[in-house]
């Protein structure tokens, strides 16, 4: 089934709609799903370098919001609270498959690589079969990152959240979160040249 967006809700701020429903209106549900959907299974499938299993846990992100909407207090973003108990569903997933860590390029679906937020104008058919690849292979080395610094490269470079949100969602010090983002960076850099030569 898919979802519309209401027009009644679409003007409204997250923390308005997340109120909305908790009055029991689940048309404002509709509304954050809506706006969230895209970018909760791409945190995901970075996250879990798992199309399907992304999606199914953003299924999960979003049954336990619907559960536990009165939970959420108006003293934090409404995004830092969802991506929290979004991270918090990952990382519960990740303990239990701990001896599947390894990606397949079989997860890897070009057809669905606008999902990713991979920049590009009108390729041609070798410029997007390249930028394929190159996705799969940044892939691979966040894979290969260490938790504590894939989930800070992921809000940050990503998903493109601020310092401050990043470091609530982690609860962790802002000088914490800024030097695991440089020390991520770092490692995705020489891993990127460890597992990724282009051609010339």
């Amino acid at each position: 089934m898919l979802l519309k967006s209401n027009s009644v809700y679409k003007g409204y701020t997250d923390e308005q709609l997340i109120a909305e429903f908790q009055k029991d209106k689940v048309e404002a549900f509709n509304e954050i799903v809506l706006r969230y959907k895209d970018k909760l299974i791409n945190f995901l499938f970075r996250y879990t370098g798992n199309r399907e299993e992304a999606e199914d846990l953003a299924q999960d992100t979003f049954l336990k919001l619907y559960k536990s909407k009165h939970l959420y207090k108006e003293i934090a973003k409404f995004s830092t609270w969802f991506y929290t108990i979004a991270i918090n569903i990952a990382k519960t997933n990740l303990r239990k498959k701990k001896n599947y860590s390894s990606i397949s390029i079989s997860d890897f679906d070009p057809d669905n690589e606008k999902d990713f937020d991979l920049k590009a104008d009108v390729l041609t058919p070798e410029e997007t079969a390249q930028a394929g690849i190159e996705n799969h292979y940044i892939q691979q080395a966040i894979n290969s990152l260490d938790e504590k610094f894939k989930e800070v490269i992921i809000l940050r470079d990503i998903q493109d959240m601020d310092y401050e949100e990043i470091a609530d969602i982690m609860k962790l010090p802002l000088g914490t979160v800024k030097s695991r983002i440089n020390r991520g960076r770092e490692k995705l850099k020489e891993l990127l040249e460890e597992i990724y030569k282009p051609n010339s």
